[in-house]
């Protein structure tokens, strides 16, 4: 396989958005007597004139002589597929050894047989995502036509695509997760594969999945994401509740949350909202819909105890049917976001202030999401104006009130 290479004058990619610390650990991997490249949807996104979110690093150097190279700055993850992290100040970089080999139709089960940028590229997903960059002398190295795909806006599988599906499930999920993030065509191919291997989505692992839907959520293009998942009816194999509702008379109202959720990370794209909020977006909908039907349609004013149980009831529905089972963590909080908001935003329209409950550790993120609902509908701006100004007052030891940003963790999410 001979690779097209690709000048400067030919990519035209703006030095500007290259990364300086990429740059280095690339030149650190070349000076130890190895190959390296940046690689994937940097590439990708460097073609297309936008600033990467991450960078991401291929090498010939195995997991044990990138440790080497960068000792203390360096962990190795991952059994299935081992790969460095490698840590500059407060950004992490990932560094992938170059890989071979698939069975032609098995599903994939180990993937650390070490191999060359060639073989490395043809076991890679799409086109799009098959580009290195030498930086040594700034070309673009293509062995799959991943330069014109770009060009064309589209995204291609590398090789067969019903036995790439096959062979990783997954890929169908970043399909249309490229579809939402890039607006690029899906081609036809690759469009009749999905159709065609959707079931084999359960052969996926529950972890993987579950990761690459946070992902998305986080990403700012989860509502295109969310529509294409529906349509294409992986979203009904894997959480169905979900499905169904999206496709009810009342589906319209979770696309309005997850958008207003997009547009706040799209402007903050470092640090996503916390995921439980943005799991609260999903849910959220749904149990205003159950309290109409169960309560408010009946002239009925439900309590504070009525709204916890019937929340519980419909996180139950939802994430019990799913294809996973999502983090404790993460439903608990969940749960309590939503259960506050009928406390912050009271059916009976009198507030009660309690210290209390401003002072709890997940108060915050259940203000984060009253913010949400008043850009959404803003007759709750008023409340959310009265309830950040007493938790200035009664939680002055926290940092992070502008109600924009996640938890105030460090975060680095995965895009590819």
């Amino acid at each position: 396989m001979h690779p097209r290479i690709y000048s400067s004058q030919d990519h035209l990619i703006d030095p500007a958005h290259l990364d300086p610390d990429a740059l280095q650990i690339v030149a650190r991997l070349r000076n130890a007597g190895y190959e390296a490249y940046i690689v994937g949807g940097s590439v990708r996104d460097l073609l297309a004139q936008k600033t990467p979110k991450d960078f991401d690093i291929s090498t010939s150097a195995l997991p044990e002589e990138i440790k080497k190279v960068f000792q203390r700055q360096c962990i190795i993850i991952g059994r299935r597929f081992r790969l460095a992290h490698i840590r500059y100040g407060h950004k992490i970089f990932e560094v992938a050894t170059f890989r071979r080999g698939e069975n032609e139709d098995d599903l994939i089960t180990h993937d650390n047989e070490w191999g060359t940028a060639a073989e490395d590229v043809a076991r890679r997903d799409f086109t799009i995502n098959g580009l290195f960059y030498d930086s040594s002398n700034h070309t673009i190295i293509d062995y799959v036509g991943g330069v014109e795909d770009v060009k064309k806006k589209l995204i291609r599988c590398i090789g067969d695509p019903p036995t790439r599906f096959k062979q990783d499930p997954v890929r169908m999920i970043r399909l249309l997760k490229f579809r939402a993030r890039t607006g690029f065509e899906i081609d036809e191919k690759a469009r009749e594969a999905l159709l065609q291997c959707r079931e084999e989505i359960a052969k996926s692992s529950s972890a993987r999945l579950l990761e690459e839907l946070l992902r998305m959520l986080e990403s700012g293009a989860a509502s295109p994401f969310l529509m294409l998942m529906a349509e294409s009816r992986l979203l009904e194999l894997l959480v169905p509740p979900l499905a169904h509702f999206v496709f009810s008379n009342h589906g319209q109202e979770l696309f309005k949350y997850v958008s207003m959720a997009d547009r706040i990370n799209q402007n903050s794209p470092k640090q996503p909202i916390d995921r439980s909020i943005l799991l609260a977006c999903l849910l959220y909908p749904i149990l205003e819909v159950e309290l109409n039907h169960q309560y408010i349609a009946q002239q009925r004013t439900p309590h504070i105890g009525d709204v916890m149980t019937l929340t519980s009831h419909v996180i139950h529905a939802v994430l019990n049917e799913s294809f996973s089972h999502f983090p404790r963590r993460l439903s608990t909080t969940a749960a309590f976001i939503l259960t506050t908001q009928y406390r912050l935003t009271p059916f009976s329209g009198r507030r009660h202030p309690r210290p209390k409950m401003i002072r709890m550790k997940e108060f915050d993120l259940a203000l984060k999401f009253l913010k949400i609902r008043a850009l959404v509908n803003p007759e709750h701006m008023d409340a959310y104006q009265f309830w950040k100004n007493l938790y200035r007052q009664h939680a002055p030891s926290r940092g992070g009130h502008s109600h924009g940003h996640g938890h105030g963790k460090h975060h680095r999410a995965k895009h590819g």
